[in-house]
């Protein structure tokens, strides 16, 4: 027997750590970096026993008499430096530094804000009941005769809305003690802001499910004051002012909004609670493997190994694989018959008009910035979409360095 390393034998330095026993696993992970580990108990009880001071050669002696196994002591070491569970040589140990925010994120969702939350809600419904004119309708978005007016409402006016829509999401983690973190991102041709709550792993499951749908909740109340306010502003024969008008358009697009969360197939809010219910990992990953290997079984191909993947999340992808599909099949005709055939017909329009000179200086300037804001999104989108690129292809370099 070859004797065992020196440095086996001494107690190692563990950052603090959080265990969630999740079905027949345990999460364990470090909330200060949202690092994260899925574990079989058994070896989450040798992490514990490491983490607590027990020399590795003794924890491996421990779990062998426990389980009645050897433990590949390398291996594992091996994953909890990857993970960044170690601390370092002259590294400090991780310490809970104060979290921003959390007291305002604790208020918003305190009992006395639900009371007014329904209120506000109750308030829209009433309004748009005793007057009809204020339901959300599609007219709602032609209040002005001014194309640029039009073009900034759909894609700039939205800007604070959604912020405020992340906001809520990032402020229901962080009434939790999470770590929440607010970026620009995409769904396929679309911009959008998207927070990252992955400290949710380590949170018992019944307490995930606010922050998942605190964004649904900001987009009721939203869609509630601007109701209320076009309702504030009606003119006497019950049309809407300018200003009443301006508020409609965004309650309905706050609307679409509101129900594209329904798409989960694309990450949306409602794809984070359906992934809770179903006790799954990373669906989105094994469904697109799945997917992979029917295509590749298609063609001849040899499949690619899904052994790595959670067996929950194996188990569910064999029938969400195929509502994923439907789901992109569906979007990206909407974006074929739709979206392009639009975006090019209105920019057909706006380029006629600056290329004819009998158009006066104000029509010349309404059609640059409509260009200006139609296409700057599309181009912004196309950039998100390579810098993602590029960060998958370093990121996979680096894994290929490191084997």
């Amino acid at each position: 027997m070859s004797p065992v390393p020196s440095t086996l034998l001494l107690p190692l330095r563990v950052h603090p750590l959080t265990y969630l026993p999740d079905g027949d696993d345990v999460v364990v992970g470090r909330t200060d970096v949202d690092s994260f580990g899925v574990f079989p108990p058994d070896g989450a009880e040798l992490l514990r026993r490491i983490a607590d001071g027990m020399p590795p050669a003794e924890a491996a002696d421990w779990y062998a008499e426990t389980y009645g196994e050897q433990v590949d002591l390398a291996e594992f070491l091996g994953v909890l430096s990857e993970l960044d569970f170690l601390v370092g040589d002259d590294q400090p140990a991780a310490t809970a530094a104060p979290l921003r925010w959390q007291r305002l994120g604790r208020w918003l969702f305190a009992p006395p804000a639900w009371i007014l939350y329904a209120l506000l809600l109750a308030g829209a419904v009433a309004a748009m009941a005793t007057r009809p004119r204020l339901v959300p309708h599609i007219d709602n978005l032609f209040y002005t005769d001014y194309v640029t007016a039009l073009a900034l409402t759909v894609f700039l006016g939205q800007i604070p809305l959604i912020l405020v829509h992340e906001s809520f999401h990032a402020l229901a983690g962080r009434r939790l003690g999470l770590r929440s973190t607010l970026r620009i991102s995409h769904r396929l041709h679309f911009l959008t802001f998207e927070t990252s709550l992955d400290g949710l792993v380590v949170v018992p499951r019944r307490q995930r499910y606010l922050p998942m749908l605190a964004g649904m909740l900001a987009d009721l109340l939203l869609f509630s004051v601007l109701t209320l306010a076009a309702a504030a502003t009606l003119r006497p024969d019950g049309t809407p002012s300018p200003l009443g008008g301006f508020c409609l358009a965004l309650a309905f697009l706050t609307v679409l909004r509101f129900a594209w969360q329904f798409a989960f197939y694309l990450r949306t809010d409602l794809y984070g609670v359906v992934t809770t219910v179903l006790g799954c990992h990373d669906l989105q990953a094994a469904a697109r493997r799945v997917l992979t290997n029917r295509t590749r079984r298609l063609v001849g191909r040899p499949p690619v190994d899904e052994s790595g993947l959670h067996p929950r999340d194996r188990e569910v992808a064999r029938w969400y694989s195929w509502l994923l599909l439907v789901g992109y099949a569906v979007s990206l005709g909407v974006l074929v018959v739709a979206v392009i055939p639009a975006t090019v017909r209105t920019i057909g329009m706006a380029g006629t008009r600056l290329v004819h000179a009998g158009h006066g200086g104000a029509a010349i300037a309404d059609s640059l910035i409509f260009l200006t804001v139609t296409v700057g999104q599309f181009v912004l989108v196309g950039v998100l979409m390579l810098r993602n690129r590029r960060q998958r292809r370093a990121a996979a370099g680096v894994r290929h360095l490191a084997q």
